[in-house]
């Protein structure tokens, strides 16, 4: 598994591993019905919503085994 980093899409990610809806969800994040999430990175949806994007790649990559 290739982990996920600030720089991924976040459409990428979630078409990749549908299962990360789950965290995104956990910490707020409505990213999937969010227009932004079509040409935002996970670094800069994060920051938009002032998360820590360590914490948020963190468990992502624990959802996907990387």
């Amino acid at each position: 598994m290739e982990k996920i980093t600030k720089d991924t899409g976040i459409i990428d990610a979630v078409q990749k591993y549908p299962e990360i809806i789950e965290v995104f969800q956990n910490y707020g994040l409505g990213c999937i019905g969010c227009m932004a999430a079509h040409y935002e990175t996970i670094g800069q949806g994060a920051a938009a919503h002032g998360l820590d994007i360590d914490a948020l790649l963190d468990d992502i990559n624990k959802k996907i085994g990387a």
